[in-house]
């Protein structure tokens, strides 16, 4: 899809996919490292994708996103969604689904090359921010 297609698709929906794409990035990322147990895995998984830990990541990459990817990101965080999770801040939840809308977008315009950067920073972001790699 071209990048003009894509930003025609509903933030909300450049999110959905966003989230299937960090999520999977973040499982396959911690099952590299020397743990294996499934409940730490999942625990640790959850540290980098609750929303909280989202909205500090997309925080401190603020200054390395272009000017289309702040643009993005707005959008997915304006966007109304039905729901909030109960264990969400508002505030957290609405940065998260930027930072998700960004990951979409990213995956749907198949600008590889830019997604595995925000991907790698956004780990180590979230290392640095949370230590969730360390044992």
């Amino acid at each position: 899809m071209t990048p003009e297609q894509v930003i025609q698709i509903k933030p909300l929906v450049q999110a959905y996919i966003g989230d299937c794409v960090y999520e999977q990035y973040i499982r396959t990322y911690l099952i590299s490292k020397p743990y294996k147990n499934v409940h730490d895995l999942h625990r640790k998984a959850t540290a980098f994708v609750k929303a909280g830990a989202q909205a500090e990541i997309l925080l401190h990459l603020q200054d390395a996103l272009t000017e289309k990817e702040k643009d993005v990101v707005r959008r997915g965080r304006n966007a109304h969604p039905h729901t909030v999770p109960k264990n969400a801040d508002i505030g957290h939840y609405h940065l998260a689904t930027g930072f998700e809308a960004l990951i979409g977008y990213l995956h749907l315009t198949e600008d590889f090359q830019r997604l595995d950067y925000i991907l790698q920073k956004s780990v180590e972001i979230g290392e640095e921010l949370y230590g969730v790699t360390r044992e």
